[in-house]
């Protein structure tokens, strides 16, 4: 082991990325695990230590954040050939950053802790901009031993941390629940900005009133710049919220609850990812709009 403050990030994808370089910062060294070798290189020259696996990443580190897309691919990193549980050590903390379905959560933590580990279901919120900065917020539930032995690694890439629960599954649940809103509200704002552009709006126009009205949203915010200015580079793409919303509405429907506006807002990111958008920003569910409308928005003359 490399002394206290040493940490692994496996996937260093947009959000991964972030909190691998805020550690860096905070003054850990970092192993880092993707299976691109650009970014690998990237974050070699970043001044952290590339990993080809989670195996070798996982042996130096105390802490180990998992930043992967879906549960499928957290277990494989966990528990596959080249996992991190291979030769992490007895006691190192997992910090289950993707976002899953609780009961999925629930069953990794505890094949986890059976094997002698500690866990904080560690989701996060705040895009790739505050996991840069260390200003995340975490909606996390684990036991005080796991939170103590990981207390300066979630300080380092966070400004927030909630503690809803003593074991993992409520952070997840709370998580579930923030995509819910996410995946509507930016759904909510390729609506608005589809029939903006159908009136003959202004779309930078609208974008800078409503930003500072009542009916704006973080999301809004956010991924209405992106459309403003047409630009579908990759900060969370169609898939996440295909994957997400799903969440949302299979659990939602294991409860016995209602959720109409998730349901059409999943609809909306499957037809964009049936239509070639999946791997674009999220926002490129506007297209599928637009499309409809016969609306011409940035970034789609020539390509709608």
């Amino acid at each position: 082991m490399q002394g206290e403050k040493t940490a692994a990030v496996i996937g260093l994808g947009s959000m991964g990325w972030g909190a691998a370089h805020s550690l860096l910062k905070a003054g850990f060294a970092v192993h880092g695990c993707d299976l691109r070798p650009d970014v690998l290189q990237r974050f070699a020259d970043a001044g952290g230590k590339s990993c080809t696996t989670p195996a070798d990443a996982a042996k130096a580190a105390n802490v180990i954040f998992v930043f992967v897309v879906n549960s499928s691919q957290a277990e494989d990193v966990l528990f596959g050939a080249q996992g991190a549980l291979a030769t992490a050590t007895l006691g190192t903390v997992f910090l289950l950053c993707t976002t899953m379905a609780p009961s999925a959560t629930i069953s990794i933590a505890e094949r986890l802790e059976a094997a002698g580990m500690l866990v904080v279901d560690a989701p996060v919120s705040g895009g790739h901009l505050k996991a840069l900065s260390g200003e995340l917020t975490v909606m996390s539930s684990g036991s005080d031993e796991a939170y103590a032995r990981a207390e300066a690694a979630l300080d380092a890439v966070s400004a927030k941390i909630f503690r809803l629960g003593d074991r993992p599954g409520p952070g997840s649940q709370v998580k579930m629940i923030n995509q819910l809103l996410a995946g509507i509200h930016i759904a909510a704002t390729a609506e608005a900005m589809t029939l903006a552009a159908k009136n003959g709006i202004d779309l930078k126009t609208l974008y800078d009133v409503l930003r500072v009205s009542a009916g704006s949203s973080w999301m809004f915010e956010n991924r209405g710049e992106h459309i403003v200015s047409g630009d579908y580079t990759p900060r969370s793409a169609v898939n996440i919220f295909v994957k997400d919303l799903g969440i949302v509405t299979s659990e939602a429907e294991r409860a016995g609850a209602t959720t109409p506006l998730a349901a059409t807002a999943l609809s909306l990111f499957i037809e964009a990812s049936d239509a070639g958008f999946g791997l674009e920003d999220d926002a490129a569910v506007v297209k599928i709009l637009a499309r409809k409308s016969g609306a011409i928005l940035p970034g789609m003359e020539g390509r709608g």
